[in-house]
């Protein structure tokens, strides 16, 4: 049985003064081995994040990188900066990078290759819209955004399951549907990377709180969770966590 991750995505939010929910949280992992959990705030905090949560089992990670080592990208930020400020898990190919920056699978792979070749765990985010999904291709949707996205090698990789309709909306998927699309993404997995894909983490994301985390988690093939807003506050969070 895998050990779970958590994973809080601070997305857009969160300056000097919300450390102290991050050592909060460092705190309570300490006594959480059951667990992995890791929070990704702005890069703006990538470095003073990591010092708060000290030498304990926290990890910090980031929301997005660059793929190319170095160069004429302003604005951007690579993989080792980002392992030079702290960070040991870079989430990859999110809905928002995707839609809002025009992100294809081919960028997102690109991606998870420079993040894992770099010694890091790379989160890969996969989902569909609410008008795919009512168009019955919520599977087709994940099928190709797998083909596309996966890097050559399952070391250090997790996929998350992000139904788009479901971010931030407080709408989640049923027990069933997730339990459909997770079989689904570890067929995939098992088909690209043999073995090792039986072992690859899967988790689930999409307005995970507290009062359904227990029961999204306990659903077969769910290794964990991506978790949007709840995970900006230690109390919320680590609600979730101890669900796991």
């Amino acid at each position: 049985m895998n050990t779970k991750l958590i994973a809080g995505n601070w997305k857009m939010n969160g300056t000097a003064a919300a450390l102290a929910e991050i050592a909060a949280m460092a705190d309570a992992a300490r006594t959480l081995g059951h667990v992995r959990v890791a929070v990704c705030p702005p890069a703006t905090l990538i470095d003073r994040a990591r010092s708060a949560a000290g030498e304990g089992p926290l990890i910090i990670g980031a929301q997005d990188a660059h793929a190319e080592p170095a160069g004429a990208f302003t604005g951007s930020v690579s993989v080792a900066m980002l392992a030079d400020a702290g960070a040991r898990l870079v989430i990859v190919g999110h809905s928002e990078r995707r839609a809002d920056c025009g992100e294809t699978d081919a960028h997102v792979r690109a991606k998870a290759e420079a993040v894992l070749a770099a010694g890091l765990i790379a989160v890969v985010c996969v989902g569909e819209t609410d008008a795919q999904r009512d168009a019955g291709d919520t599977l087709g949707v994940i099928e190709r955004q797998l083909a596309g996205s996966l890097p050559d090698s399952a070391i250090g990789l997790a996929i998350a399951y992000e139904p788009v309709w479901a971010i931030g909306t407080g709408r989640t998927p049923t027990t069933l549907q997730v339990a459909e699309v997770h079989a689904a993404i570890r067929s995939r997995l098992v088909a690209h990377y043999g073995t090792t894909g039986t072992t690859t983490l899967i988790l689930y994301g999409g307005s995970v709180k507290p009062s359904n985390a227990a029961e999204l988690l306990q659903v077969a093939n769910v290794d964990g969770a991506l978790v949007g807003g709840a995970s900006l506050t230690a109390a919320d969070f680590l609600a979730i966590v101890r669900a796991a």
